[in-house]
């Protein structure tokens, strides 16, 4: 095992004080269903008392556990690491694996896009040298320290989740990290229960700039209406700023984006020079994805023409827009192509998947109807503050709607939407997403192509569960 953090470097780093034999960690955990053998415990307050856990955890064999008092149950003579508060321990090691670190930090936030642009990342760099990146979504206030403590002494890139539920949190996250390199992937309409204004949730998202060291670059979005707020950020914390998208005169632009049914495809210009990228994945949303991640590899000193070959062999992850077949009928050969894009959803990200469902090509001459059709299921935008009915119907306006053959609504929030359909177009309202779950089998036809999408707390992720049930249960009743 290679040492991560050996008990003098842990001790020296959070000041705190050491009990039981000498240690050497190997990793870093705060659950102990996912500890490996030979981990520091970090024994965090979140809905449970991570101190509760501390003797299971040392019976599963963590190498020893950050605390803030030796809890109940657990010997004298536990290796244990003591300190006045246990997140404060957390980010006293993220500070010191950040000094001793070379690798070029890079930290990216958005109102969407943050996770998928950061598994990008560490695929592209990955290919290029030691990348380290957290496996979730790792992105608020222990999740940032835990990614930077988990960080190997030799990395040579490593990328930071950043998020935000209320204003003030991304700036301390961002100096933390101290960061070489700051992307937003956009602003839009998201969490704005907490903020008065998408303006505001520009501001915040610009914060992370705040965190950018001597040097560093700015990354940002340039085609969203918010954009001189993050120009002026950039100018005042960055070194260099640049801007991406398909404005004229973006620094890193794309010059063209073509979206097929299974790909994009992007032509694009840097600092002189002119790309070609495709990404296994239509949606203009992941090429502006992609368009960040190429800007990213240039400025941190990686190989532009490995880079882009490299964002081609990235795959949508689960629940992000994953497009799978389910087949109905193997003697057949009926299937659907669903479109699983049920883990997060606000207005921007809505239209990205309407653009993709439109640039879709169902199959026709299958099933009941032999008409291939675009069906979407969709359910309701959380964290949108007043404005929210107002979001939900203005959806029902989106230019691809008239390449729908039906949309199906899920939950009181997606009623507006429901309501503003034209009626040729609208399919069921339901308030839960059980109750459409249960009637999958009749919303479906072989040929069709099916997008579903909505928040993750809408639960519309049971309909993308049920349809894929479809495929076992046609086998059951052929056997």
């Amino acid at each position: 095992m290679t040492a991560l953090w050996s008990r003098a470097d842990a001790l020296a780093a959070t000041r705190g004080k050491a009990q039981g034999p000498d240690w050497q960690a190997g990793g870093v955990s705060i659950d102990t269903r996912t500890l490996e053998p030979g981990d520091l415990f970090v024994a965090l307050k979140d809905i449970r008392d991570g101190h509760d856990f501390v003797g299971d955890a040392l019976a599963k064999g963590a190498a020893a556990a950050l605390v803030s008092h030796v809890p109940e149950g657990v010997a004298g003579d536990a290796p244990l690491l003591v300190v006045d508060d246990v997140l404060g321990g957390l980010e006293a090691l993220a500070r010191a694996a950040r000094d001793r670190t070379t690798a070029t930090l890079i930290g990216v936030t958005g109102s969407a896009g943050k996770t998928s642009t950061k598994d990008m990342l560490r695929q592209v760099l990955g290919a290029q040298g030691k990348t380290h990146a957290a496996e979730a979504s790792y992105n608020n206030h222990w999740g940032v320290p835990l990614t930077l403590a988990r960080m190997p002494r030799d990395a040579d890139y490593a990328i930071i989740e950043i998020g935000m539920n209320h204003p003030g949190e991304i700036a301390p996250l961002a100096k933390l990290a101290r960061l070489d390199i700051a992307v937003i992937t956009t602003v839009a309409p998201a969490h704005l229960e907490a903020f008065e204004s998408v303006e505001g949730i520009a501001a915040e998202k610009a914060s992370i700039f705040r965190g950018l060291g001597p040097g560093g670059a700015a990354i940002f979005n340039i085609d969203v209406e918010t954009a001189p707020i993050l120009v002026r950020a950039a100018r005042e914390h960055a070194a260099r700023s640049i801007g991406f998208g398909e404005t004229d005169g973006a620094d890193l632009r794309a010059v063209r984006i073509t979206l097929t049914d299974n790909a994009s495809v992007i032509e694009g210009s840097f600092d002189g020079s002119r790309f070609l990228m495709k990404i296994g994945a239509p949606g203009r949303h992941f090429a502006m994805n992609a368009l960040a991640v190429y800007g990213v590899a240039v400025v941190a000193g990686a190989d532009p023409d490995v880079a882009a070959c490299d964002i081609g062999r990235w795959r949508v992850p689960s629940g992000r827009g994953t497009r799978e077949t389910v087949v109905l009928d193997k003697v057949e050969g009926y299937s659907i192509d669903l479109i699983d894009d049920a883990f997060n959803a606000n207005p921007a990200s809505m239209a990205a998947a309407f653009e993709v469902l439109a640039a879709t090509q169902p199959k026709e001459g299958m099933g009941r109807i032999a008409e291939g059709r675009r069906l979407a299921i969709l359910g309701d935008m959380l964290e949108l503050g007043a404005d929210e009915e107002d979001m939900h119907r203005s959806l029902a306006s989106h230019p691809a709607v008239a390449a729908m053959h039906r949309v199906d609504c899920v939950g009181p929030r997606m009623k507006a939407m429901y309501e503003a359909l034209p009626a040729r177009k609208r399919g069921r309202w339901v308030e839960t997403a059980e109750a459409l779950a249960a009637e999958a089998h009749r919303l479906i036809d072989a040929g069709d192509v099916v997008l579903v999408k909505g928040s993750k707390g809408s639960r519309v992720s049971l309909v993308v569960d049920a349809l894929r049930r479809l495929h076992q249960e046609m086998d059951e009743g052929n056997e």
